[in-house]
């Protein structure tokens, strides 16, 4: 990881996949830490019960929910790894570690690469093929499940 002083290994821009990205400024090597998931704390069912950020795309989210049922909610005091784009067959993964999430490098990265995670969202009840299209995914991958929800099938 990046020293306090030192450039982050990343860089925000837009993206082909969706809106803004994360894109790496040099070579990231394979399991290196990027960033850390920041954003305000809350629980899941909190964040559920609340008004959408932007009205206008009721399904994107910056919640990051965690494994004891609390949330990251990035939209709030949110740094940027949420405009870290979600990817079928992602470079980098989330790891959960004593209640924070950061994002690790699953290969070596190479400079300008965009960095991708599998979001593996879920949803409350029977996941309909009109439910898949609100969480499309755009990754471009040969592998695209076509989805961001986890339980599409492959």
């Amino acid at each position: 990881m990046a020293s306090p002083r030192s450039k982050p290994l990343y860089v925000v821009r837009n993206s082909v996949i969706h809106g803004k990205g994360v894109f790496a400024r040099a070579l990231i090597r394979r399991g290196t830490r990027i960033i850390e998931y920041r954003g305000m704390r809350s629980t899941i069912e909190a964040e559920l019960k609340k008004d959408v950020l932007d009205p206008e795309n009721p399904h994107h989210t910056f919640l990051f929910e965690l494994s004891d049922g609390s949330a990251i909610e990035a939209g709030i005091r949110g740094n940027s790894a949420r405009w870290i784009n979600h990817g079928c067959r992602p470079n980098c993964e989330a790891i959960e570690e004593d209640g924070r999430v950061f994002i690790h490098a699953k290969r070596t990265i190479q400079p300008g690469e965009e960095l991708t995670y599998d979001y593996q969202l879920t949803v409350p009840g029977r996941v309909s093929a009109r439910t898949k299209k609100l969480y499309a995914c755009a990754c471009g991958a040969k592998t695209c499940r076509g989805t961001m929800l986890v339980d599409a099938p492959r």
